[in-house]
């Protein structure tokens, strides 16, 4: 039986998701912030945005203990925001969900298996929301614990 390339990524984010600690509201301790790293993806229920990829913003708040990295000056004793970056554009590239909320779990399972993470608070905006009104972004905002 084959699978869909997304199948194993979906697999391991609805465990991660079933074995998460409740959601918390604001982790404390040392953090890494991401500001808008702007991607292009499928996202969305209507269905040209099923048909056209299209921009969003994605904000993340890395948590991890950042003193043995303060004290050596070396990038491989902390998170490598530049290959975090690349992993969540590759995700967003390959993933294609409905809802902002799933793509936000998507990105949260998979920074929360990185060394040293120990939480991440993902934000996903999509930039150009499909609504009858004037409304300029549309957001969600998750944090999860790793482990």
């Amino acid at each position: 039986m084959e699978t869909s390339p997304g199948a194993e990524t979906d697999r391991r984010v609805d465990d991660a998701i079933a074995t998460s600690a409740e959601p918390i509201a604001s982790p404390s301790g040392d953090r890494i912030e991401l500001r808008d790293l702007r991607v292009v993806c499928i996202i969305g229920v209507i269905p040209h945005e099923r048909a056209a990829a299209q921009p969003i913003s994605i904000d993340l708040d890395i948590y991890a203990d950042l003193r043995r990295a303060g004290a050596s000056d070396d990038v491989s004793d902390t998170v490598d925001y530049g290959e975090v970056c690349e992993r969540v554009e590759a995700l967003c590239a390959n993933a294609a969900p409905l809802l902002l909320e799933r793509m936000a779990e998507l990105i949260a399972a998979d920074l929360c298996s990185v060394e040293p993470v120990t939480a991440v608070t993902v934000t996903v905006t999509k930039l150009r929301p499909p609504v009858a009104v004037d409304l300029g972004t549309s957001a969600v905002r998750i944090t999860r614990t790793a482990g």
